[in-house]
């Protein structure tokens, strides 16, 4: 199967809501336990689209699915950390271990620099070593573990911060 990675647009959400309800419902990816409406993608979309922020899709090139797809958003809601985003990724589940998210990311990545945005970081279920080693690859650096922070399916979990430094050697000033 092609596929190509190209930005998101309204049609796409149904796609995207199954791939996130599927993490939801059957993953530690994601720290939520109640499946989301089209409305709530279509809310995330719309706020994503306000703050200039992408999201990217990877879709199968022949049928036009969505099998995967990568964004950021603010770390933070304060000024001084407005050059550093904290970015999500998710395959659909039959389409995971292809190379697909890796290339989601570098793409996420390159625009993340475009957008002038300076550190992204990957807060990751520290249980889940084929991501960790992903942003391993990708050149990110283990910041930290939390234990204990979060729980879903009767379990306490653990929380690993990754980052990536988008533009090494920058000034501050030079990003104002």
């Amino acid at each position: 199967m092609t596929y190509l990675i190209r930005d998101a647009v309204t049609a796409d959400l149904p796609g995207i809501r199954d791939i996130y309800n599927d993490a939801v419902l059957n993953t530690t990816a994601i720290w939520n336990e109640q499946p989301v409406d089209l409305a709530n993608r279509q809310a995330w979309f719309d706020a994503r689209q306000a703050q200039r922020y992408p999201i990217l899709v990877a879709v199968d090139s022949a049928a036009g699915e969505v099998l995967g797809y990568a964004s950021f958003g603010d770390w933070r809601p304060f000024e001084g950390f407005r050059h550093t985003v904290e970015h999500s990724v998710y395959i659909r589940s039959d389409q995971r271990g292809n190379g697909m998210g890796p290339k989601l990311m570098q793409a996420l990545i390159e625009r993340a620099r475009a957008c002038d945005k300076h550190v992204m970081v990957a807060a990751i279920e520290s249980g889940n070593a084929a991501s960790i080693r992903l942003h391993e690859r990708l050149g990110f650096t283990l910041n930290g573990n939390m234990p204990q922070v979060g729980v879903k399916f009767g379990r306490w979990l653990d929380l690993t911060f990754m980052q990536l430094i988008l533009n090494p050697g920058a000034s501050p000033r030079a990003m104002e």
